[in-house]
C-alpha cells in the first residue's frame, strides 16, 4: 500500500493554509482534518487515530510544544513542527520534546507538502525483517526497537536514524544522506535536527556493553553505529 488514503491533523490557525493544503494532498487521497487550537487538537487526537501530525508553535490557545508533549506521551505518531523564521530556539525545543522536524515559516505550501510525502512513504514502506545489533533488536515491520528485550520508544524520526546507522554500521552515514533519506529534504547551513535527533539517541539507548559509545561522531562528517548488526 501507498501513501493514499493516510490521515493528516494539521492544528494551525491559518485558515488559508489549512484549505491550500486540503486541496494540494487531496491529490494523493490523503484527508487532512483541520485543527485551529489545541483544544481542538486535543480532542481530535482522543477521537482519532492520524498517520501524522503538521503542529504549529503559535496557537490561540498557548504553545504547540504543549500539545506534543502530550502527543509523545501516548503517541510515536510523525510530528512536523511550523515555526516563526529564524526563532531557534523554538526549533530546538521542539526537536528535544520529540518533533521529527520543523519548518519555519513563512513557507511555499509545496515545501510542506513534499516533506509531508516523505514521511508519510517511510511510515509505510517498511521490510518486514529485524535486524539485531550487539544488545538491540531491532522490529522494522513494527518500528519497534528492543534493548535486552525492553522496549525502547524513539520518535518516528529517531527510528529512521537509527536504522540508517544500523544497516551501515561501521560506516560514516554523512549528515547530508540522514537528512535527505530521513527529513526529505536538504540539510541547511545551520541545521541542527539531525544532530538533537542523535543526542535523544543516546539518551535513550545508552551506551554499549563495556561502556563504549554507540554512535560515534566523525568530525565534519557525520555519524557511525560503532556496534555489529546482522539479520
Amino acid at each position: 500500500m501507498g501513501i493514499m488514503s493516510s490521515s493528516i491533523l494539521l492544528v494551525d490557525d491559518d485558515t488559508e493554509l489549512c484549505e491550500s493544503l486540503t486541496r494540494l494532498l487531496a491529490m494523493d487521497e490523503i484527508a487532512i482534518t483541520s485543527a485551529h487550537n489545541i483544544a481542538t487538537g486535543k480532542s481530535e487526537l482522543k477521537s482519532k487515530r492520524y498517520d501524522l501530525v503538521v503542529l504549529d508553535v503559535m496557537l490561540p490557545d498557548g504553545d504547540g510544544r504543549v500539545l506534543l508533549k502530550k502527543i509523545r506521551d501516548r503517541s510515536d505518531v510523525p510530528v512536523i513542527m511550523l515555526t516563526a523564521r529564524g526563532d531557534a530556539g523554538d526549533r530546538i525545543a521542539g526537536l528535544e520534546s520529540g518533533a521529527d522536524d520543523y519548518i519555519p515559516k513563512p513557507f511555499v505550501p509545496g515545501e510542506l507538502v513534499a516533506r509531508i510525502r516523505a514521511v508519510l512513504r517511510r511510515r509505510v514502506g517498511g521490510k518486514g525483517d529485524t535486524l539485531l545489533a550487539g544488545d538491540l533488536k531491532i522490529e522494522v515491520s513494527k518500528r519497534r526497537v528492543l534493548r535486552d528485550g525492553e522496549e525502547v520508544v524513539l520518535t518516528a524520526a529517531e527510528f529512521d536514524i537509527l536504522l540508517a546507522l544500523v544497516r551501515r554500521s561501521g560506516e560514516c552515514v554523512t549528515r547530508d544522506e540522514l537528512t535527505e533519506q530521513v527529513l526529505g529534504r536538504p540539510v541547511g547551513v545551520t541545521d541542527r535536527a539531525i544532530d538533537n535527533h542523535i543526542s535523544s539517541l543516546r539518551r535513550k539507548l545508552g551506551a554499549q556493553a563495556g561502556d563504549t559509545d554507540r554512535i560515534r561522531s566523525i568530525r565534519h562528517l557525520g555519524y557511525c553505529y560503532t556496534g555489529l548488526a546482522h539479520a
